[in-house]
């Protein structure tokens, strides 16, 4: 394809014109009975096109969370790809996270799937595990670069259970003695500055998922040396609900800040469908302050 647009530079972009926010869209089964829904397909589909409306001219970035569709089967798909239009529409940039991870033409699927242009789950990014190695999604990043999309891969989650694995020593590797959040970290890291146009971006269309309340420099990643160019993009949940605080926002990801998106989801659908453009047009200023 000719004249594709990284999704780096569409990030920057929502960046420097709606801020660093991205709302979750979460459809949990207490929140739609917050909302007054019924826990169905046309429930969550409810639930997820108001939260676009409320995101529309306020934030830039949404990520629905797709096990909450899923879980009512076809019919929660379609609810998710009315979702995912209407949010392509009101010129929202999309992260899809979907968790995927296999190797070969599983995985590859995965990303047709999510990535494909005219794909009725089209998205501009999706979150993605590696955890059977960075070669085997090689073909994802490779087939998403080449229609301007992006991909989110799992490092450091703020999931506590998950440190085990996370902070584990590779024994076999070109990265022997790293561990694996680190492994993973810098592969996208060089993934993003092997890119033939490297140079002139602001930030790379390849990044990771680092949990806010994750001890990432117990994690093995080095928070103290010069920003990487391209910058990396960070998905940073935690912030909100799970108890990390936006004022400690440098603190914890050091010179990785510049491209950290904060992820925010049941912190801001708890306010309602009454509240909730109100409680992100807040959020969005107090993001911007932190990240300053």
């Amino acid at each position: 394809m000719t004249d594709v647009t990284p999704f780096g530079d569409r990030l920057a972009a929502a960046f420097a014109a709606s801020g660093k926010l991205c709302v979750g869209i979460d459809p949990h089964a207490s929140l739609l009975d917050g909302w007054g829904l019924p826990d169905s397909a046309e429930g969550v589909r409810e639930f997820g096109l108001r939260t676009v409306d409320a995101v529309a001219g306020r934030a830039g970035i949404v990520k629905p969370q797709v096990a909450f569709f899923e879980r009512h089967g076809a019919a929660g798909y379609a609810a998710l790809e009315r979702v995912l239009a209407e949010a392509r529409d009101a010129g929202l940039l999309v992260i899809a996270d979907v968790k995927r991870g296999d190797i070969g033409s599983s995985v590859e699927a995965y990303g047709q799937a999510w990535l494909t242009p005219g794909s009725s789950l089209e998205a501009d990014a999706m979150t993605i595990s590696a955890y059977q190695g960075l070669g085997s999604i090689t073909g994802v990043l490779e087939a998403a670069e080449a229609v301007g999309k992006g991909a989110f891969v799992l490092a450091a989650t703020s999931n506590p259970e998950a440190a085990a694995i996370q902070r584990a020593v590779l024994q076999q590797s070109s990265r022997a003695g790293s561990t694996v959040a680190e492994a993973v970290t810098a592969g996208v890291i060089g993934w993003n500055e092997g890119r033939a146009d490297a140079a002139k971006r602001a930030l790379g269309s390849v990044g990771v998922v680092l949990g806010a309340t994750a001890d990432l420099r117990s994690s093995g990643i080095d928070l103290d040396v010069d920003p990487p160019r391209p910058g990396l993009p960070v998905l940073a949940p935690g912030f909100g609900h799970q108890g990390a605080e936006l004022r400690d926002l440098r603190a914890i990801f050091g010179s990785l800040a510049g491209g950290v998106i904060v992820s925010e989801s049941r912190s801001l659908l708890g306010a309602g469908p009454d509240g909730l453009a109100e409680a992100i047009r807040r959020r969005v200023d107090e993001v911007g302050a932190a990240s300053v």
